[in-house]
């Protein structure tokens, strides 16, 4: 799957000149189900036309419509599907996103873009990065508490032949020399071939350690887990620059797990983690009410956020309050709700706080400390 960052979401919440197209669809993991992914796009694509062309001219639609139609005959993407697909287009965009959860089947055309619901599974506080890693290859998956999914990886080395290059100590060329036998040995001795394997290992896990930092932790904003035997976590860590790299880890080699037993193992291990960061947050947003620097009062959070000073929000993940918040003005209108049409004004509330680079966070309700639906600590 393709990674979702930060910039990703902040450039769909920009003005866009209309129209504004979201498309929605669960997508499905495997065969038979997912045989009829592509086909429920396909038609979507056809009400999509058709809501287009109420509005637009024929040559328009057609070149709103063709990174749509390229995608539909992508037998590579549709052959490679997790839970949930999101696509978001304008004349001067073209995003794709891939979730790891269900998403409700829409078409939206507006003047911008409906992502309500990406921001609930996108800013949800259980999600990870893991990076299985050896001497020699690394890889890198997204997960939460129900799915692990590979990540493909953007300019990071996956294996010691692509890190190092040409460059790697003389007497290991290539990935196989480092599984290399008795005539490797007897050239170089033991002691020079075990010191020479370390020094490129390290070299290796530097390379990795600075790729997926810049181009996977901090676009992703995710904390990182490490899965490698046990004689390799204390070395990694020893040259880490990754502030996003969690305490523990899995002391395996991940080559000898599942898909859902890495899942599991790494759950284990991001679970406390995950209570105390949620802990953190809520304790810091009591501190904050105390001092008359946060609150959990929708009038008051929404006044605070239009005029960018929410630090950090939670939202309820159940919750809903039906209505619409107007972002520039700061205006609230409730709705009924048993219109199943109505907007929900916490995520309107979220629209408008990572406009302002303020952090959202989805919480369980259970953990709130606030029974609104929401809290927010403030800047100033």
């Amino acid at each position: 799957m393709k990674q979702v960052s930060v910039d990703q979401l902040l450039r769909v919440l920009a003005d866009h000149e209309p129209p504004c197209i979201s498309l929605y669809q669960p997508t499905h993991r495997r065969h038979p189900e997912n045989q009829q992914d592509r086909i429920r796009y396909g038609n979507l694509l056809k009400k999509l036309e058709r809501s287009l062309r109420e509005k637009y001219a024929t040559r328009d639609v057609r070149t709103r419509l063709e990174d749509f139609q390229e995608l539909l005959h992508n037998d590579l993407f549709w052959s490679r599907r997790v839970d949930g697909l999101a696509v978001l287009a304008a004349a001067d965009l073209f995003e794709i996103f891939e979730v790891q959860r269900d998403l409700p089947e829409r078409i939206v055309v507006a003047n911008s873009f409906h992502i309500k619901p990406l921001l609930r599974i996108l800013q949800s506080a259980d999600r990870f990065h893991l990076l299985c890693l050896n001497r020699h290859e690394a890889k890198l998956y997204e997960g939460n508490r129900d799915a692990l999914d590979p990540v493909e990886l953007n300019d990071v080395p996956a294996t010691i032949q692509e890190a190092l290059g040409d460059e790697p100590t003389e007497s290991h060329p290539t990935v196989a020399s480092y599984n290399a036998g008795t005539d490797h040995a007897a050239r170089h001795g033991h002691g020079a071939k075990s010191d020479e394997v370390n020094k490129d290992r390290e070299r290796f896990f530097r390379v990795v350690d600075r790729a997926i930092l810049k181009h996977h932790s901090r676009p992703a904003q995710l904390p990182l887990l490490l899965a490698a035997l046990p004689e390799y976590h204390t070395p990694f860590r020893n040259i880490s620059e990754n502030p996003f790299l969690m305490p523990g880890g899995i002391q395996k080699n991940p080559e000898s797990l599942s898909i859902d037993e890495l899942r599991r193992e790494a759950w284990q291990v991001v679970e406390p983690l995950y209570l105390e960061r949620l802990a953190g947050l809520v304790s810091a947003f009591q501190s904050a009410r105390a001092r008359h620097a946060g609150s959990d009062d929708l009038s008051d959070v929404v006044r605070a956020a239009v005029a960018g000073r929410v630090a950090t929000l939670l939202i309820a993940a159940e919750q809903v309050i039906p209505g619409h918040i107007d972002a520039a003005t700061g205006a609230i209108q409730a709705a009924d709700p048993d219109d199943p049409e109505a907007d929900d004004m916490l995520d309107d509330l979220a629209e408008i706080v990572l406009r302002n680079k303020g952090e959202v966070v989805v919480v369980p309700d259970a953990r709130m400390p606030s029974t609104s639906g929401l809290a927010a600590t403030y800047r100033f």
